[in-house]
């Protein structure tokens, strides 16, 4: 169309000059650098915040298990093996939350007691944490743990909430749409500058060029926008259900469980959600 305006609107005597384009192109290329930084930083944050939360996890199951009284003896008793379910649902009841899922995964590991409480909480997570902490509490009021092994527990406890915390800031901080929508009209400004001077020189050809310009800027500008919710249910988000699959198994297999889940596996080799 760019071309066709030049070829019937615009006379010949008007020329565009080439550094317009130049200029343009050049400040949007750091424009688009700048908004695909932010949006990957989001992704990494966001990734890292749930590698925490994997060896935490390990830690909390481990250290649950051995450090109370008489552990290396005998089996986990009920409450062990009650505060190890409920943060597997603590892992559910967040991926539910930062997903926006009606999913009740949560409730697999959950007691009947438990689940009653928590339908009463509007954040699942955070009141799954309540009564981790309650639980916590118990162990070292009946001298199963001491007061160091309590001060370490709680420490993870603490790191589960912060993990929580940082999650929901990336959820629900929105990324400026004044960058994306700028960002597209400058783009598609940037094209249509570029087929136009190409258009004296190239003839039909600026339009082929101008669309490889624009598939370029457009592309590369998409690639960042895919990056900036990282946990949706998407190829480019966080693999949140890969995640806590994981960490379930492992805390099942720290119990000596029979029946363990199997793994999330990839979709088509390519992508694990």
């Amino acid at each position: 169309m760019t071309y066709f305006i030049h070829l019937f609107l615009i006379p010949e005597s008007i020329e565009i000059p080439v550094p317009i384009p130049s200029i343009l192109g050049t400040a949007l290329s750091f424009f688009i650098a700048f908004n695909n930084n932010q949006s990957y930083d989001r992704w990494w944050e966001a990734r890292k915040i749930w590698g925490t939360l994997i060896n935490d996890s390990r830690s909390w199951a481990r250290q649950l298990i051995y450090f109370q009284t008489g552990s290396l003896q005998k089996e986990p008793n009920s409450l062990t093996k009650g505060m190890i379910y409920r943060h597997i649902s603590f892992l559910y009841a967040l991926k539910q939350n930062l997903r926006k899922s009606s999913e009740d995964e949560y409730k697999r590991h959950l007691s009947k007691d438990d689940a009653e409480l928590i339908a009463l909480e509007s954040n699942k997570a955070n009141g799954i944490l309540y009564l981790q902490a309650k639980d916590l509490s118990q162990l070292l009021a009946s001298n199963n743990i001491d007061v160091f092994r309590f001060i370490e527990l709680n420490k993870i406890l603490i790191n589960f909430c912060n993990a929580m915390g940082n999650s929901e800031r990336i959820s629900t901080t929105v990324f400026p749409t004044t960058y994306n929508y700028y960002t597209r009209i400058f783009i598609w400004m940037f094209i249509i500058f570029v087929t136009l001077i190409a258009a004296h020189s190239m003839g039909p050809w600026s339009i082929l060029l101008g669309i490889f310009i624009g598939y370029v800027f457009l592309t590369i500008h998409k690639i960042g926008q895919s990056l900036l919710n990282p946990y949706e249910e998407i190829p480019t988000g966080i693999p949140l259900n890969h995640i806590t699959r994981t960490i379930e198994i492992n805390m099942l297999q720290t119990l000596r469980e029979a029946e363990v889940p199997r793994p999330i596996e990839s979709s088509n080799g390519e992508y694990i959600l």
